[in-house]
């Protein structure tokens, strides 16, 4: 089968079924998952289907710009930008913290979890592990109020003490930033 023929029978595939995980796509096809791999890249490339952690989803096109902010609609730049991965292994992303704190709060249920980068020294980590530096003087030109997410309590305070802010934990932003907004929508603070 050819890389075209094969492209097309996991978007086939995908309409009827929403989520597949590359194993399943591997093994249908009779091919190796290095092979897959390189199919749903393309894909991924082309803006049809999107990488969740284990698989790939259909991009619904009526639900807008894929690499939009979840939550504002705004452009996502990968320095700050989170993923919510949902129970059902679809990825949704969030232009910063801010975004993700708010659309963390709205579908909180159907959040298995929530991954962001150290702002520091952008790794990958865990947010509901992670400290919360919110309201700093460091003006990173996205939402309002800014959000800063660091992986070391140290380096935290240390940024604090160069940028201002309130320092604080995931459970404890989450509350911080819906009582911020005061029912405003994420459009009205920027």
């Amino acid at each position: 089968m050819l890389p075209i023929e094969r492209k097309q029978q996991i978007l086939t595939w995908l309409q009827e079924e929403e989520t597949l995980r590359i194993a399943e796509i591997s093994e249908r096809l009779e091919v190796s998952e290095m092979t897959v791999y390189r199919d749903v890249s393309s894909l991924v490339k082309e803006q049809k289907v999107l990488k969740t952690s284990n698989g790939v989803t259909l991009i619904d096109l009526a639900k807008g710009n894929p690499k939009g902010c979840s939550y504002c609609a705004k452009p996502v730049q990968s320095r700050l930008a989170v993923q919510l991965i949902l129970t059902n292994h679809q990825v949704e992303q969030t232009c910063c913290m801010h975004c993700g704190l708010l659309r963390y709060n709205e579908i909180e249920s159907r959040i298995s979890q929530i991954i962001c980068r150290d702002f520091l020294k952008d790794t990958t980590i865990s947010a509901k592990r992670a400290y919360f530096l919110m309201e700093t003087n460091a003006h990173m030109n996205c939402c309002q109020p800014e959000v800063l997410v660091f992986d070391s309590h140290k380096q935290a305070k240390q940024f604090q003490q160069g940028f201002g802010g309130q320092l604080t934990t995931f459970e404890k932003a989450l509350i911080a930033i819906e009582k911020a907004m005061n029912g405003h929508g994420c459009h009205d603070s920027h």
